[in-house]
């Protein structure tokens, strides 16, 4: 063994050895802990580090000959335990995961026996060295594809293929997720959002559900590797496929086209609360990891809901954020990332929200992220709420406006129409004042937070008893409606009016301009049975079930023809605001109506109904957009384009194969009105009267 070097921090793997190399400012005594194999229960091999020879300033480090890729390995760190006055938590019985580890193993792992003074390595998770230059990328490079071209698939990689609907020969894992890549690619999205693929603990019984289950952290928000794949969505957790497997997977995708964004979780850990395990952060320095309060240091600020909340402001935690980040991107070729609870990232030592947060403008300005797409969730569990005034520029955010607005109006609300067609338009409210695009904003009805898109219009309430919370948790407000019918029915009608209202959510979604997001089985009706937080559901209640998707073609159609219909015109991807643009023809670049041209009713408080028409420019097609949530049909005026005339392309109101009509099958509209059925949308679109191509 030899000293080491400080940087880079985790196990580097050279011609000779491996580098070993951990923060921890205040420890006093560090010893790396080498195994045999991932099941051994006791080290083979104990390495002292000195403090004179291998601790410079922050780090601890050493390098050991003869090691290679596989090596098990661990730490035990001591120090100060002034929990009260300093926050130091040290404890030398626990054995700690390195932070920066590129591939954990949880075999063993017992997180009661974490917890509490007494030894527990024979029950501790275990890190493991991994070679990141052994593979083969085969020419791949991030997509980068424009943000306003993005059509955003979320989907949580255990549950869509963990069903054994699924037919895929490894359920449940990155390997699964390449084995549906010809649907998603048939679908037409741009990219695939993942649910946090970070190691968390999934073996964590959270409680016994009323069935008798165990119920788990099935979501992952709670993660404790932040640089491993997690190994059970591995075939072999216990090998050294991790990072093979997850650069399998972004390559193929990469290969159909499809960008690969990571869910990242960096406001928490699973460490939780003073009365949790003992994993790595906690171990290792947990003053500078953690918000702990000023008061009594003993205990943690939570902004999170889920006991701890990340210091990420301070210089070593923004290091391990940035660090983290710019890792996956390099090694990895992951195009982007979405933030869970982002705004806790901008809040100070002391808790209180930052003018201009270190880490966040840090993310914005790395030249290694320059190309990546960074969108946040843009509030926290402390009450922080930063839609449309989030630190930076160049942050999408999710638009928790544009999903309940869309959702009010699509179910019948009155007076929305003003506030419906800013959403449309690209929520300029939220995000001009700021110097921002309409490409800031991330529009969605649906996540994996809440009612599938199914569920949305099935439910008045939600059904959350097999959670064991009571059905307390979870959002009680959902601007939901069940068309008739508290969930399933053999009704024809409610089901009909049912599949019409998700075609009319699905449309908006996909006329309006930002980036749309769509929840993953939303497509296919996928249902949760009325749960809207099935974050400890790791069975059939939020798997998706892959027999819908042979059941719900119609709906699966309409979706594939949407996002079809989006790519084809300019006019609905457009990266700025509307302006004051005219087009060959002399069409403003959008025009507002109601059921009367030019008269869109913004005052009407009994207005259900809202109509626009849209310029097409260099030649492209106009389009004309009918929304009618009011429940009778109801005639509309249709603008006259000249030279032109419309030809119908979409209508919810129609049945499978002519809801969504493909160019050159587009049929001609007669006359200076249209009948759009109650509890519709309609779009047309402009053809010459010489009989061009564009219908």
């Amino acid at each position: 063994m030899t000293t080491g070097r400080p940087q880079p921090l985790g196990a580097t793997i050279d011609a000779t050895g491996v580098n070993f190399s951990l923060f921890s400012e205040r420890a006093s005594h560090v010893e790396l802990l080498l195994f045999d194999s991932y099941h051994a229960l006791q080290p083979a091999r104990v390495i002292e580090l000195d403090p004179e020879r291998h601790h410079s300033y922050h780090f601890w480090h050493c390098h050991v000959a003869g090691l290679k890729e596989g090596q098990v390995y661990a730490y035990r760190v001591d120090g100060p335990h002034d929990t009260r006055d300093s926050g130091s938590r040290f404890n030398r019985r626990k054995v700690l995961l390195d932070p920066y580890s590129r591939a954990n193993i949880n075999i063993l792992w017992d997180r009661a026996r974490a917890v509490g003074p007494e030894d527990n390595c024979a029950y501790a998770m275990r890190s493991m060295v991994v070679d990141l230059d052994d593979y083969d990328w085969e020419g791949d490079r991030p997509l980068r594809i424009p943000m306003a071209d993005s059509v955003i698939y979320e989907m949580h990689v255990g549950g869509l293929t963990a069903s054994p609907t699924s037919r895929v020969v490894h359920p449940g894992t990155f390997s699964g997720v390449v084995e549906k890549i010809p649907y998603l690619k048939e679908l037409g999205v741009t990219a695939v959002e993942l649910l946090p693929v970070f190691d968390f603990d999934e073996r964590d019984v959270l409680r016994i559900g009323p069935d008798g289950r165990p119920l788990r952290d099935y979501w992952g928000y709670n993660p404790f590797g932040f640089f491993a794949p997690h190994s059970a969505y591995c075939s072999d957790p216990c090998g050294c496929l991790h990072i093979v497997e997850f650069r399998d997977m972004v390559k193929e995708l990469h290969r159909a086209g499809i960008e690969v964004i990571l869910d990242v979780v960096f406001n928490h850990t699973s460490e939780g609360n003073e009365h949790g395990p003992m994993i790595s952060f906690r171990g290792q320095a947990n003053e500078v990891y953690y918000h702990l309060w000023s008061q009594d240091r003993r205990h943690y600020m939570d902004f999170t809901g889920c006991g701890n909340a990340i210091n990420a402001n301070h210089p070593a935690v923004a290091k391990f954020i940035i660090e983290c980040l710019e890792y996956w991107v390099t090694e990895h070729h992951v195009d982007g990332f979405r933030f869970d609870l982002a705004s806790e990232l901008s809040r100070g030592a002391e808790g209180f929200e930052m003018e201009t947060p270190p880490l966040l403008w840090a993310i914005e300005l790395s030249g290694i992220l320059s190309e990546t797409k960074i969108i946040a969730e843009p509030w926290d569990g402390g009450g922080l709420y930063q839609v449309g005034r989030f630190p930076g520029r160049r942050w999408a955010q999710w638009n928790g406006p544009f999903r309940d607005d869309v959702r009010r109006f699509v179910r019948g609300d009155a007076g929305l129409v003003g506030t419906v067609a800013t959403r449309i338009g690209g929520s300029r409210d939220l995000f001009s004042r700021a110097a921002e695009l309409p490409t800031n904003s991330i529009n969605f009805l649906t996540c994996h937070d809440g009612f599938t898109l199914n569920d949305l219009v099935s439910y008045n309430h939600k059904h959350n008893h097999a959670n064991g919370e009571a059905n307390a948790d979870g959002s009680d407000e959902n601007f939901s409606w069940n068309c008739g019918v508290e969930g399933p029915t053999d009704d024809e009608a409610v089901e009909r009016l049912r599949v019409r209202q998700i075609k009319n959510m699905a449309a908006i979604l996909l006329l309006s301009r930002g980036v749309p997001m769509i929840l993953a089985g939303d497509e296919f009706r996928n249902s949760q049975g009325g749960n809207n937080n099935v974050y400890c559901q790791d069975n059939e209640i939020s798997w998706l079930d892959w027999d819908q998707a042979e059941k719900e073609t119609e709906v699966l159609e309409f979706f594939q023809g949407m996002i079809a219909f989006r790519k084809e015109h300019a006019a609905l991807r457009q990266p700025r605001f509307f302006d004051d643009r005219r087009n060959e023809r002399d069409l403003p670049e959008v025009t507002w109506h109601g059921t009367r041209l030019e008269q869109p009713g913004w005052e009407d408080q009994d207005a259900r109904v809202l109509s626009f028409t849209l310029a097409g420019f260099e030649g492209a097609p106009d389009l004309h957009v009918i929304l009618n949530m009011y429940h009778l049909g109801l005639d509309f005026e249709l603008p006259h384009v000249p030279g032109h005339h419309w030809a119908l392309a979409v209508d919810t109101a129609r049945g499978p194969g002519e809801d969504v009509l493909p160019a050159g099958s587009r049929i001609p509209v007669d006359g200076h009105s249209l009948h759009a059925h109650g509890r519709s949308v309609v779009v047309l679109t402009s053809f010459p009267i010489d009989g061009g191509s564009n219908r």
